[in-house]
C-alpha cells in the first residue's frame, strides 16, 4: 500500500553507491589510528593502570570525510570489542549541542539497560559507566560539541574505546592524539567519482578528472555532488563541469562552490523543497514531512527526495521506511539559502504544515488501535488515505522507526518559547500514541522528555496552569515507576502552581495525587486527610463521580491504618455516590469493597449480605471476572459461618464462569487467598 502512510514490506529506496562497493582511502590514517590504539598510554608508561577507556580523535570539517572514516576503523577493529558499537551523536544537524542527559539515556537503551524517567545526569552517566565496567565495546561519538560530553560519557575502564568524531581538538581530555583529515589521495578521489558518474567519461579525460579532484580540493562530500551532477548529465564531460567550477565565485570553501552549483541546476520547486529541509526535524526527512513543508502530493514529494539521493544532497537512511538524512555538512547551507530566498512568514507556514501533518498522522497512528470504538472506527474511515495505517502494526513500527524524528519535532515545536494550539496538540498525541502502542511504562523516559520540554516553556514563560500540568504528568511517571518521595515533591509543586492558576481540576487532582503518594509510603494518616482535602473540594463543586472515587480512596486509607468503622462509612458513601451516577460497574466493585471491610472489621453476616448485593451489581455490569471472585469470596464467608454446602455452591459458580479462562482463575483464587 504505498499511497498509505507507510509500506512496512518496502526496502530502502536508494542507496550511496559508494557506500555499496565499499570505503575509499584513508589507508595512512587508518595504520596511524590502530597503531594508536596499541600505543601505550601515559599511564602505562609510568607503570600505572589506564583507569579510563582511551580516546581517538578524528577531527575534519564537515564533508571530509570523518565519519566514514570511523565507521571503517570501528568495522576494523571490531572482533576486538565483542560487546559491539554504541553510537551516539552529539550534536544535531544544526550544531545545536545534544545534553549528556539524553546522550547517555540513549546509550543505556543500546545496552539494555533501563533507568528511571526522572534520573538527572549524574545518575544516568554513572549508570552507564556501570553498565560498560564489565564490557568491550567501543563508543563511536559523532559530531562531537565539545569535550565535557565526551568526558561524561566515558567508560572508567581501559577495555573500552571510545572514537570521537569533531571539527577541532578536545582540548581537557588527557593522551589524545588527534587525526586531523584533509582531501583523499587522487587516487581514491578519483575512483569516487568514476563509481558516481561512470568510468567512461573518466578513463577519456583522466587530466580533467584530476583537475575536478583539485578544484574539490579531494573532499568526499564535494566529489559526491560533482559526481551527482555529472550522473544527472550523461553528455556533460568532465571537463565541462571543471570549467563551471573555474567559473564559480572562489568564495566558499570547495564544497560550497559545488554545492552552489548542484543547486543552481535544479527547477525552481526542488529548489524550494531542498532549502525547506532544513527545517526538518534532526535532519531526518520522509516524503510526508517534505510533502507537508513544500505543500505537494506526497508521491510527488518522494520523487524528488530520491532525484536529491542521485545529486548526492540526502542520504537515503538506514530505516525500514522511506526516510532520508540531510547530511551535516549541507544543513548551513540550505539554512541559509532559506533565510535569503523565503520570508519569514512562509517559514513559519512551512514549519507549521508540518507540524500539523505529524499530528494528523500520530491521530490515525493512535486511532488504528482503537478498533473496540465505533466512534475512532468512522473517524478512521474520514482520514485521508495517505494518512492511514493498514494496521496496528504498521503504525507501530512507522512510530518506532519514525521515533527520533518525533521526538525532534517536539523539541521543535517549543523553540520559540511558545506554547501554542499547535504544540499542545502535538505534544498531546505523540504522548497518546506511545501509550497506546508501548504501554505507560516502556514509553516512560520518552514521555518524561515530552512533558519536561512543556515543563520548561511554562516555567520561562510564567504560565502556572501548564506549569501545574506538566508537573503532574512528571509526577505521574514517576509514581509508576516506583519514584514515589520524587511523585509527592511533584505533586506539592503541582498543587502550588494549581492554585496559583486558580485551576480548581489541577488542585483537585493534586491534591488527590499527594494522598496516593502518602498511601503508597505508607503515610495512612496523611494520605487520608489529603484524601479528606480532596473531597471536600469535589464536593463543594458537585463533582460527584469524582468524589465517590476518593471517598473509595479514603475508605482505602483507613483500612490500611485499621480504622474500619471509618472505612465502612466511607465506602458506603462511595457506593451512594455511584448509585447516583448510574455507574453499574464501579457500583458493584465499591459494594464488593465495602463487603471485605466488613469482613476484616468482624462481621460476617453484614458482609455476606453486602457481597450478595455485588454479585447482582456485578451481573448487571456484565463483568464476568467481578462475579467469579465475589463468589469465591461468599464461599470463604460461608465456610468460616459453618455452611460448607453453600459454600460448595459458590465455588460451583465460580468454577463455571472462570473454566474458560484458566489464566483468570488461578490469578484471582489467588487474590482470594490473600484477602
Amino acid at each position: 500500500m504505498t499511497d498509505q502512510a507507510v509500506d512496512t514490506d518496502g526496502a530502502r529506496l536508494s542507496h550511496d553507491p559508494a557506500e555499496e562497493s565499499g570505503f575509499l582511502g584513508r589507508t595512512r590514517e587508518l595504520k596511524e589510528l590502530r597503531a594508536d590504539i596499541e600505543r601505550a598510554g601515559l599511564d602505562t608508561l609510568s607503570g600505572r593502570k589506564a583507569p579510563r577507556a582511551r580516546v581517538l580523535l578524528i577531527a575534519g570539517r564537515p564533508g571530509s570525510g570523518r565519519t566514514a572514516l570511523a565507521e571503517e576503523l570501528a568495522a576494523q577493529v571490531a572482533d576486538a570489542y565483542p560487546d559491539g558499537v554504541l553510537r551516539a551523536r552529539l550534536s544535531e544537524p544544526d550544531g545545536t549541542r545534544v545534553p549528556v542527559e539524553r546522550l547517555a539515556r540513549e546509550l543505556l537503551t543500546e545496552l539494555d539497560r533501563t533507568a528511571p524517567p526522572g534520573a538527572d545526569e549524574d545518575d544516568l552517566t554513572e549508570a552507564l559507566r556501570d553498565a560498560l565496567a564489565e564490557r568491550r565495546a567501543l563508543l563511536l561519538l559523532d559530531a562531537v560539541a565539545d569535550a565535557e560530553q565526551v568526558d561524561a560519557l566515558l567508560p572508567d575502564t581501559p577495555d573500552c574505546l571510545a572514537v570521537a568524531v569533531a571539527e577541532g581538538p578536545l582540548t581537557g581530555i588527557a593522551d589524545v592524539r588527534p587525526c586531523t583529515l584533509g582531501g583523499l589521495d587522487t587516487k581514491s578521489a578519483v575512483e569516487l567519482l568514476s563509481r558516481r558518474t561512470g568510468s567512461v567519461r573518466i578513463t577519456v579525460d583522466p587530466r580533467a578528472a584530476e583537475q575536478l579532484v583539485e578544484l574539490c580540493q579531494a573532499q568526499p562530500a564535494a566529489l559526491t555532488l560533482a559526481g551527482g551532477w555529472l550522473a544527472a548529465r550523461p553528455q556533460a564531460a568532465v571537463a565541462d563541469l571543471a570549467k563551471h567550477l573555474h567559473a564559480e565565485n572562489e568564495e566558499g570553501s570547495a564544497l560550497a562552490r559545488v554545492f552552489r552549483l548542484v543547486y543552481a541546476s535544479l527547477p525552481s520547486s526542488a529548489a524550494r523543497m531542498l532549502r525547506l529541509l532544513s527545517l526538518a526535524p534532526a535532519g531526518l526527512v520522509d516524503p510526508h514531512t517534505a510533502s507537508a513543508l513544500a505543500g505537494c502530493s506526497v508521491n510527488g514529494a518522494r520523487g524528488t527526495l530520491d532525484d536529491f539521493v542521485t545529486l548526492g544532497l540526502l542520504r537515503a537512511a538506514d530505516s525500514p521506511l522511506p526516510e532520508y538524512e540531510v547530511p551535516g555538512c549541507l544543513h548551513a547551507q540550505l539554512r541559509h539559502l532559506a533565510r535569503k530566498h523565503d520570508r519569514p512568514a512562509e517559514l513559519q507556514l512551512a514549519r507549521a504544515r508540518m507540524l500539523e501533518r505529524t499530528v494528523r498522522l500520530l491521530q490515525s497512528c493512535r486511532a488504528v488501535t482503537e478498533t473496540d470504538s465505533p466512534q475512532a472506527r468512522e473517524k478512521l474511515l474520514t482520514t485521508p488515505r495517505d494518512l492511514r495505517f493498514p494496521h496496528p502494526r504498521a503504525a507501530a513500527d512507522w512510530l518506532r522507526a519514525r521515533r527520533p524524528a518525533l521526538l525532534a519535532a517536539a523539541r521543535l515545536a517549543v523553540a520559540d518559547g511558545e506554547l501554542d494550539t499547535l504544540a499542545r496538540r502535538l505534544m498531546s498525541q505523540l504522548v497518546r500514541a506511545m501509550v497506546a502502542h508501548f504501554g505507560t511504562r516502556a514509553a516512560a523516559p520518552d514521555l518524561y522528555g515530552i512533558h519536561r520540554l512543556v515543563l520548561d516553556v511554562a516555567e520561562r514563560r510564567e504560565l502556572p496552569r501548564e506549569q501545574a500540568a506538566a508537573l503532574l504528568n512528571l509526577a505521574d511517571l514517576d509514581a509508576r515507576t516506583g519514584r514515589t518521595a520524587e511523585a509527592l515533591v511533584r505533586y506539592r509543586a503541582a498543587l502550588d502552581a494549581g492554585r496559583e492558576a486558580d485551576d480548581p481540576y489541577a488542585t483537585g487532582r493534586a491534591m488527590e495525587s499527594v494522598g496516593g503518594a502518602h498511601l503508597e509510603l505508607g503515610d495512612y494518616d496523611r494520605a487520608a486527610d489529603w484524601f479528606g482535602r480532596a473531597l471536600a473540594q469535589r464536593l463543594a463543586r458537585d463533582e460527584r463521580a469524582d468524589a465517590a472515587r476518593v471517598y473509595g480512596r479514603l475508605a482505602t486509607a483507613h483500612t490500611y491504618a485499621g480504622r474500619y468503622g471509618e472505612a465502612v462509612r466511607a465506602w458506603r458513601a462511595a457506593v451512594a455516590g455511584y448509585r447516583k451516577c448510574e455507574d453499574v460497574a464501579a457500583h458493584a466493585r465499591a459494594l464488593s469493597e465495602l463487603a471485605r471491610v466488613q469482613e476484616y472489621a468482624g462481621r460476617p453476616e453484614e458482609s455476606l449480605r453486602t457481597c450478595q448485593e455485588a454479585v447482582d451489581w456485578a451481573r448487571r455490569a456484565e463483568d464476568d471476572r467481578l462475579q467469579a471472585a465475589l463468589h469465591l469470596r461468599l464461599a470463604d464467608t460461608l465456610d468460616r459461618l459453618g455452611d460448607p454446602t453453600a459454600a460448595g455452591l459458590q465455588r460451583s459458580a465460580a468454577e463455571r464462569m472462570l473454566r474458560e479462562d484458566p489464566a483468570d482463575a488461578c490469578e484471582i483464587r489467588s487474590a482470594v487467598t490473600e484477602d
